[in-house]
């Protein structure tokens, strides 16, 4: 029996200009979002090297985090919820 995979996680939701400016334009599903996002965090080496769950903001990021400057991983799949629509 296959596995139920979970449609809403998988519908293409509309990006906000702030985020797109880091996953590119939507829409897209959520997965891709923070796949996209990850990427790009790796890329410009922005995870706290110390504390591997805290991301430091440049200045994109900071738009999309309400300004704030360091997050936790989990405070950023809110944050970015709110740039989904």
């Amino acid at each position: 029996m296959a596995k139920k995979v979970n449609s809403a996680f998988m519908k293409p939701m509309n990006i906000s200009s702030e985020l797109a400016t880091i996953v590119g334009n939507g829409p897209m599903p959520r997965s891709e979002v923070v796949k996209k996002l990850w990427e790009y965090i790796k890329k410009n080496n922005l995870q706290d090297p110390k504390n591997k769950r805290n991301i430091n903001a440049d200045a994109n990021l900071q738009a999309v985090f309400g300004g704030k400057k360091v997050v936790n991983m989990f405070e950023m799949t809110k944050l970015v919820s709110a740039h989904l629509s």
